[in-house]
C-alpha cells in the first residue's frame, strides 16, 4: 500500500511517498481503508520532531485527522462493522476520565503512526462511528480541530446562552469554536487580520469582529464590546503575542482556553491579571473519546457549517502542508485519498 512516511532523518525534506505491506487486523481489531485526511498545526511540527522524544521514531506516517471504511474485522470487535465509516481517535488510549501521561502520549500521526496511508488498522477503541449526514472531506477535519474546541467550550468551559466568547483567527479551531459557541446561544466575537475572511466569519454568524492588523491594541475595543464586563471565555489560538491582551478582556472569573502557540510559545505576562481576577487559565489538548461522540450528538442534531479551504490529492501532501505553512486557508485544508 502507499504511504507517506518520515524516513532516515527528521526534517520536511525527509518525507516521502513510499510502499509498505497492507496490515491484517488482529483480535479487538479493525482495518480502515482511508478515504480522506485532514492538516492541523502539529501536522508542521511533527516532521521537525518538535515534540522530542515524543514524537515518535522514524520511519513515521504522519498527520494525525482522516476518515476511513472499516473494510475487516479481526475476533471480537463488537463496536463497530464492516461497511461503516469512522475516524480514528486523535488519542488511541483515551477513552474517557482525566488525562494522564500514557492516554496523552499515544497520539495519531506521532508517535503512532497517522492517516496518510491507503490502510489503517487500529483497536476498535480507537475509532467513533460517523452521522450519515457529513461528506468524507467533513469528517476528516473532526479528530482534532472540531475536538479541540468542543473540549475547550462544552467539556470543560460549560458554555451557557448569552455568554461571551471572544475567538482568535479563522482556522480549523477558530471555526468550530464558532461554530459552537453559536450552538450554544452565545454572543462570538472573533479577531482577524485580513478583512475579505472577517466578511466571511460575520456569515457564518460572528456577533462583532475586530481587525488585529489595523487595530494592534485590540483588547480595548473588544471589551467594549462587552460594556466593559469581559468575555467569559476565550479561545486563546495565538500564544505569546495575544495572551496578554487576552488577559485584559477576560471577566473576572473567566476561562481563557489556552490551545495554540502560532504567535509563539513563551509566557511574558503579568500574573497578576490571572490571581486578583481569579481567572481560569485552561490548557486544551484535543479530548477523549467519549467528548468526541457527545460532540458527533451534537453535530448530527444540529449541523453547524464545517468549511474545508482546500483538497489537496493524496501525492500532493508536501504541497498541502506549505499551504497550510501559509497562512491563507480559511478553515481546513484536506487530503482526498
Amino acid at each position: 500500500m502507499r504511504v507517506f512516511q518520515l524516513q532516515d532523518d527528521w526534517g520536511m525534506a525527509n518525507l516521502k511517498l513510499a510502499k509498505r505491506q497492507r496490515p491484517h487486523p488482529g483480535p479487538g481489531q479493525v482495518l480502515l481503508q482511508m478515504r480522506a485526511s485532514s492538516l492541523n498545526y502539529r501536522d508542521l511540527v511533527v516532521p521537525e520532531r518538535g515534540y522530542g522524544n515524543f514524537t515518535g521514531t522514524l520511519p513515521l506516517i504522519p498527520v494525525s485527522d482522516g476518515v476511513g471504511e472499516v473494510v475487516e474485522v479481526g475476533p471480537g470487535v463488537t463496536r463497530v462493522a464492516v461497511g461503516e465509516r469512522v475516524c480514528p481517535t486523535f488519542f488511541q488510549g483515551w477513552i474517557a476520565g482525566e488525562p494522564d501521561l500514557a492516554r496523552m502520549t499515544g497520539s495519531l500521526g506521532g508517535p503512532i503512526d497517522g492517516t496518510m496511508a491507503e490502510f489503517m488498522c487500529l483497536s476498535e477503541q480507537g475509532v467513533v462511528k460517523l452521522p450519515a449526514h457529513l461528506s468524507d472531506l467533513e469528517a476528516a477535519t473532526l479528530p482534532c480541530a472540531a475536538l479541540t474546541a468542543w473540549s475547550a467550550l462544552a467539556t470543560h468551559g460549560t458554555l451557557r446562552p448569552g455568554e461571551q466568547v471572544l475567538v482568535q483567527g479563522s482556522g480549523g479551531v477558530a471555526l468550530f469554536a464558532l461554530a459552537f459557541a453559536k450552538l450554544a446561544g452565545a454572543r462570538v466575537t472573533v479577531i482577524s487580520s485580513i478583512d475579505d475572511k472577517i466578511e466571511r466569519l460575520k456569515a457564518l454568524g460572528a456577533d462583532a469582529t475586530i481587525n488585529y492588523r489595523t487595530t494592534p491594541e485590540w483588547s480595548k475595543p473588544a471589551r467594549e464590546i462587552t460594556a466593559g464586563r469581559g468575555f467569559d471565555h476565550i479561545v486563546e489560538l495565538g500564544g505569546e503575542r495575544t495572551l496578554p491582551q487576552s488577559l485584559r478582556c477576560i471577566r473576572p472569573g473567566g476561562t481563557l482556553s489556552m490551545i495554540g502557540v502560532l504567535s509563539g510559545s513563551s509566557l511574558s505576562t503579568p500574573l497578576g491579571l490571572i490571581i486578583t481576577r481569579q481567572v481560569r487559565l485552561q490548557g486544551i489538548t484535543v479530548g477523549h473519546r467519549d467528548g468526541f461522540e457527545a460532540m458527533l450528538r451534537a453535530i448530527d442534531q444540529h449541523r453547524p457549517p464545517i468549511i474545508v479551504d482546500r483538497v489537496f490529492e493524496f501525492e500532493e501532501l508536501p504541497d498541502a502542508l506549505a499551504y497550510l505553512k501559509s497562512g491563507a486557508h480559511f478553515g481546513k485544508i484536506c487530503i482526498r485519498h
